[in-house]
C-alpha cells in the first residue's frame, strides 16, 4: 500500500504551524511559529494581530515544514487544514492559504476540526493506540469529555458550560499578577505552594451531567483576593494557585473517570493545552492505576497547537474519501460532531 504524505496547516488562534505527516503517524517535520511574546502585553491573544501575523508566517512556515521533511510538492498526496473553531479572520489565512496549493498542485484539500486534532495528537504519540477510548479535551477555549468510537466518530459526553480550563487559569494567573499564558504560571507556583490552604468550590453541577463549569471557581478565587486585600490580609500567590489548581484538577479528574466507568472503557487520554499541567497528569496517572486504565497523555509539544495533529486526524480522512471542495470557509464556532464536506 503506498504511504500517504499530508501537508498540514494550522492556523486557529496564535500559532502559525505546518507539518507533513506519513500515514497519519509518523511526523516528518511539525513546524511551529508562536505569537506568545507579541501577546504577552496584552495579556491575552489580540485577533487582528494574530491575523497579521499569520499572513507574514505562513508562507516561510509551509516552507520550512516541506524542506524539514525533504519532500516535493509532487509527493504531497494532500493539503489539509484546520476550519474551526478559533479564531475566524486567523483560520481565513490558513484555510485560503491551503486552498492556494491544493488548486497548484492539483492535490485533495481536507478540512479538519481543531478539537479532532487534539484528540488525534493521542495517536502519535502512542503508536499502539486505537479506537475506543475516553478522551478529556482541556485547552484555553474548550473542555470536551469525548468518546472516541472510532476514527473520525465521537461522541461528547460533556463539555463546560461557561469557561473553559484553560481560560480559568489564564483569568486567575492575571488575577495573581502573574502573566500570560496562565496555564504554565499557575502550573509552576501551585509546585511550592498548598493545595489544602484555601478551600474553593468544585462544581460539580449535579450527579447526572458530565458537563463542566469553571466561571464559579474563577469568581471565588478573585472573591478571595479582593476580600484578603480590603483585611490587609497578606495573600501567598502560591497557595492560591495550588489550591486553584486542585480544584480544577479534581472536578477534571472526577467526571473522566465516571465517563469511562459509563462507557466500559479502559483507555484514558488527555488533549489540548491543559493537558501539559503538571498535576493534572499527576492525578489522572493515579486513578487509572487505580482502576488498572491504560492512560495516554500527549508530549508537551503535541499538548499544544500544532499540525502534526491536523495531519493525522486528516489521514483517517482521506482514506475514506472525505475531501472539502473550494467552499470550504471558517467556522469559529465548530462543533466535534459537524459533518464534513464529502466528495468523491
Amino acid at each position: 500500500m503506498k504511504n500517504i504524505k499530508i501537508l498540514a496547516i494550522e492556523s486557529s488562534c496564535d500559532e502559525t504551524a505546518a507539518a507533513v505527516v506519513e500515514n497519519g503517524r509518523n511526523v516528518m517535520s511539525n513546524i511551529i511559529s508562536s505569537q506568545i511574546e507579541i501577546h504577552k502585553e496584552y495579556g491575552g491573544v489580540v485577533p487582528e494581530v494574530a491575523s497579521r501575523k499569520h499572513i507574514e508566517n505562513i508562507n516561510d512556515v509551509v516552507e520550512k515544514a516541506m524542506e524539514t521533511a525533504n519532500v516535493t510538492s509532487e509527493e504531497i498526496d494532500a493539503v489539509a487544514v484546520t476550519y474551526g473553531p478559533g479564531l475566524v479572520g486567523a483560520l481565513l489565512v490558513g484555510i485560503n492559504f491551503a486552498k492556494g496549493l491544493s488548486y497548484g498542485w492539483q492535490k485533495p484539500l481536507i478540512g479538519v476540526n481543531h478539537i479532532e486534532g487534539h484528540i488525534n495528537s493521542n495517536y502519535i504519540e502512542d503508536l499502539n493506540l486505537q479506537p475506543p477510548f475516553i478522551c478529556l479535551v482541556a485547552s484555553g477555549g474548550h473542555t470536551h469529555l469525548t468518546y472516541v468510537k472510532d476514527y473520525g466518530e465521537y461522541e461528547v459526553m460533556g463539555a463546560t458550560r461557561d469557561d473553559a480550563a484553560g481560560e480559568a487559569f489564564d483569568k486567575v494567573a492575571r488575577s495573581l499578577g502573574l502573566g500570560y499564558p496562565g496555564g504554565p504560571l499557575i502550573d509552576k507556583a501551585a509546585k511550592v505552594g498548598k493545595r489544602d490552604a484555601i478551600k474553593f468550590p468544585r462544581a460539580i453541577i449535579d450527579e447526572e451531567t458530565l458537563d463542566f463549569s469553571f466561571s464559579g471557581l474563577k469568581s471565588a478565587v478573585i472573591n478571595y483576593l479582593h476580600n484578603s486585600q480590603q483585611k490587609n490580609e497578606e495573600i501567598c500567590v502560591e497557595d492560591v494557585a495550588a489550591s486553584f489548581q486542585e480544584a480544577v484538577v479534581d472536578v477534571l479528574v472526577m467526571k473522566t473517570m465516571k465517563a469511562a466507568k459509563e462507557k466500559g472503557c479502559k483507555t484514558v487520554a488527555l488533549a489540548g493545552g491543559v493537558a501539559s499541567n503538571s498535576r493534572l497528569r499527576e492525578r489522572m496517572m493515579e486513578e487509572c492505576e487505580k482502576y488498572n486504565y491504560k492512560f495516554v497523555k500527549p508530549s508537551s509539544l503535541l499538548c499544544t497547537d500544532n499540525a502534526a495533529m491536523i495531519g493525522c486526524a486528516a489521514y483517517y480522512k482521506y482514506i475514506k474519501n472525505q475531501f472539502a471542495d473550494s467552499s470550504l470557509n471558517a467556522e469559529p464556532n465548530l462543533k466535534l460532531t459537524n459533518p464534513l464536506t464529502i466528495t468523491k
